[in-house]
């Protein structure tokens, strides 16, 4: 990260983070599938309905595994081995109380939720079973992601990609046994992905038990040190705070998604899904951004920091604009994938990749400068102009031009995206342009 050529390190380090991103993603493709296949559209809609509102619970969590790897990255860059031993330390035992929190919150909460959003009454039911059987594998999901992040701070993205394989394969086999064998349904789905995680972060604690750099976990120093907590917070609380809040207007989209029916549901849940493999392909830049931004700006390496950034959102746009196009060309043949027994549904699926998939290469280069920023050790910043830019403008669309009777449609809906990500990148990057200002001016002014 800190020295020799730069655009091909990120490309080396960034594809096995896109690789452990789509495996992630296909825990809940699978689930979407032999749901799909062997139950029906109904259920499809079922398990579409808990993703805005289940990402609304857990991303106040992630942002504080984002806190972590920020922490580790500057550390190791100022080569300061007692900030990133004790960092790990706090972050592992802070996972696993996140965990507990988030299952307790999701068995209580998740039926109520689902009322709340408007879920129709012909997928309620097996929307609450699968969250409640899905938030029981919390604790597992928290300590793979903080493990995750630790170990891509540190510059190793391949370990998480084989993890994730093994947990992947045993998804899918799972899906399929719980489902076919056993008829379970959601829940066969919920249950499969919950044992999945569980694998997946096992293997991540022996592998953070097994190095032997400062990132190196020794269980018996486990403990909460209240100084590196309050820096995990502080980076990652914000950006906890901006995933939440997307989610937020995300679950105010699924609701007046939730309006049109289930049939509308099911393949807004589908395309939607489809669209979730372009975004971890260009979310990986995003990662990529944060932890090569950080290392060097804890080295105060900033010519180094332009260049990464210049790199990290050509990349993005790229990958982006790429995939979008191609998942709107084959849109019609990748929804049947998911849906087979809905023609009307899979149209409603092709109107939403129209809007949002062919487009979201700016939907990436906007999560790259937040990304930047970030690495640069801002959050407050990064939090508001999203707040503002992204849920503040959406839930403003839906309750005004949504509102207008001729406006009242999905497509209409959906526009609310891309002018958002236009916004909220144009604000963010004045941002950035301030930030590297003032650190090179410093800089200069040093001795």
């Amino acid at each position: 990260m800190l020295e020799g050529p730069l655009f091909g390190n990120i490309i080396v380090y960034t594809v096995p983070i896109i690789f452990t991103g789509l495996l992630q993603l296909l825990f809940n493709a699978a689930d979407l599938v032999v749901v799909g296949r062997f139950c029906g559209s109904v259920s499809v809609a079922a398990v579409g309905a808990t993703g805005s509102i289940t990402n609304l619970i857990i991303n106040l969590f992630i942002g504080l595994s984002v806190g972590a790897g920020v922490m580790v990255a500057h550390g190791l860059g100022a080569e300061d081995h007692k900030t990133v031993h004790e960092t790990v330390h706090t972050a592992v035992p802070t996972a696993v109380l996140s965990g507990l929190f988030l299952t307790a919150v999701g068995l209580l909460f998740s039926h109520r939720l689902l009322e709340l959003m408007g879920t129709p009454a012909d997928v309620i039911a097996l929307s609450s079973v699968y969250m409640r059987i899905y938030f029981c594998g919390m604790t597992a999901s928290m300590v793979y992601n903080f493990g995750a992040s630790i170990l891509r701070a540190a510059g190793d993205t391949r370990s998480p990609l084989v993890f994730l394989s093994a947990a992947g394969v045993l998804n899918v086999i799972l899906n399929v046994f719980f489902v076919m064998a056993l008829h379970m349904d959601v829940a066969g789905v919920a249950l499969a992905t919950v044992i999945s995680q569980l694998l997946s972060a096992i293997l991540v604690m022996l592998a953070l038990m097994k190095r032997d750099d400062a990132c190196r976990f020794f269980p018996k120093e486990s403990r909460i040190r209240k100084e590196r907590l309050v820096g995990i917070v502080r980076i990652g609380l914000p950006a906890g705070i901006q995933g939440s809040l997307f989610s937020i207007s995300n679950v105010i989209i699924q609701s007046s998604v939730n309006s049109f029916g289930s049939v509308v549901m099911s393949g807004n849940a589908a395309a939607q899904n489809i669209e979730g493999f372009v975004y971890v392909a260009m979310n990986a830049f995003q990662q990529t951004a944060v932890n090569f931004v950080g290392q060097n700006d804890g080295a105060k390496k900033y010519g180094r920091i332009r260049r990464v950034s210049l790199y990290c959102l050509l990349s993005v746009a790229a990958v982006g604009l790429l995939l979008g196009v191609l998942g709107r060309v084959f849109a019609e043949q990748l929804l049947s994938i998911y849906i087979t027994d809905s023609a009307e549904a899979i149209h409603y699926g092709v109107i939403r990749l129209t809007y949002i998939c062919l487009p979201y290469c700016l939907c990436g280069i906007m999560d790259v400068m937040t990304g930047i920023l970030r690495g640069l050790g801002a959050s407050l910043s990064p939090m508001l102009i999203s707040v503002i830019g992204i849920c503040g403008f959406r839930i403003l669309w839906i309750f005004t031009v949504f509102r207008i009777p001729a406006f009242h449609t999905p497509a209409v809906l959906y526009s609310s995206y891309t002018i958002s990500w236009v916004a909220t990148f144009l604000a963010e990057l004045v941002s950035y342009l301030a930030m590297m200002n003032r650190r090179t001016k410093k800089a200069a002014a040093q001795p």
